[in-house]
């Protein structure tokens, strides 16, 4: 069994040029959690001038509430936007630090070893409220401005990042550079670097047509976590060139051909790709939703 977190309303919606209304976006999440979603990252807490997609972060999380079953998390890239978070309620925080201090600097205004010790100071807040607690190490399999980065950073970044009350970390190819190997490597790297009770969880992108390649070799390392977009729209906003994640229902198309259960339904996921595709006005980067499952 694979979980899928469905991305969508956050990394989704958030390099997406048509803006949806807060309305459009809770329809978003129903019908999600209508295809089995279980766990969904609804919103960033960021300065909503850089990213005026998530402006109404706190409206989505409120739209949302009593949706049984549903775990909700929020994305977060500093204190300021833990205590957001911890304002709504939101079931788990997750937090970002950038593997480089190049993307570090431009994505949340400070270097990774700053990023290290603020995801600290979130870790504590957040767990002091008994919510739970993510890291996403993002530009983990490498970076626009740097290039490549090395897995023992990577590594280190995520021991450091293994403090008290953080549950799971996640590796993040932001900009789609990363190939089956490179998942393997990483894999191994950071499970011998972090507490054992630390879950890893996984978050590509296919700029490079590699996404779910590198799902798989995740699957075959072991991970039973796996983030993923409807439509495999999203992108971020501060990477040039940036395209969308790995499509849920292409995810699920794969893993369930393969034999793994996600828990999730294909036809309605087919269904919700082709719903967020019209209400974004164009056709989506994922594939199922043209070409159908087999057998139809």
């Amino acid at each position: 069994m694979v979980e899928i977190v469905e991305v969508g309303p956050r990394d989704g919606l958030q390099n997406e040029p048509t803006l949806l209304s807060t309305e459009q976006k809770v329809e978003l999440v129903r019908r999600a959690v209508a295809a089995g979603a279980r766990r969904v990252e609804l919103a960033s807490f960021v300065n909503p001038r850089l990213v005026p997609a998530m402006a109404d972060a706190e409206a989505v999380v409120a739209g949302v509430a009593g949706m049984p079953g549903l775990v909700t998390s929020g994305l977060v890239l500093n204190v300021r936007g833990a205590e957001r978070a911890l304002g709504t309620a939101v079931d788990e925080v997750n937090v970002v630090v950038v593997s480089t201090d190049a993307f570090s600097q431009r994505n949340s205004g400070m270097p990774t070893a700053d990023a290290v010790a603020m995801a600290g100071k979130v870790a504590a807040l957040v767990s002091a409220e008994q919510r739970a607690v993510s890291v996403t190490l993002a530009a983990a399999f490498g970076c626009p401005f740097s290039g490549e980065v090395p897995v023992a950073r990577v590594a280190d970044l995520a021991r450091q990042c293994a403090v008290d009350g953080v549950s799971e970390i996640a590796l993040a190819d932001t900009i789609g550079v990363g190939v089956p190997s490179d998942v393997r490597r990483l894999v191994a790297a950071v499970r011998a670097a972090v507490p054992s009770h630390v879950r890893l969880r996984a978050h590509f992108h296919n700029t490079r047509n590699t996404g779910y390649a590198n799902a798989v070799a995740a699957v075959e390392e072991g991970l039973d976590v796996l983030d993923s977009s409807v439509g495999g729209i999203g992108g971020c906003p501060f990477a040039p060139n940036a395209t969308g994640n790995i499509a849920t229902e292409d995810l699920v198309y794969l893993l369930h051909r393969s034999g793994i259960a996600t828990g999730l339904d294909l036809e309605r996921l087919r269904a919700d790709a082709v719903w967020v595709g019209e209400q974004l006005g164009k056709q989506v980067p994922g594939l199922l939703s043209r070409a159908g499952a087999f057998p139809s």
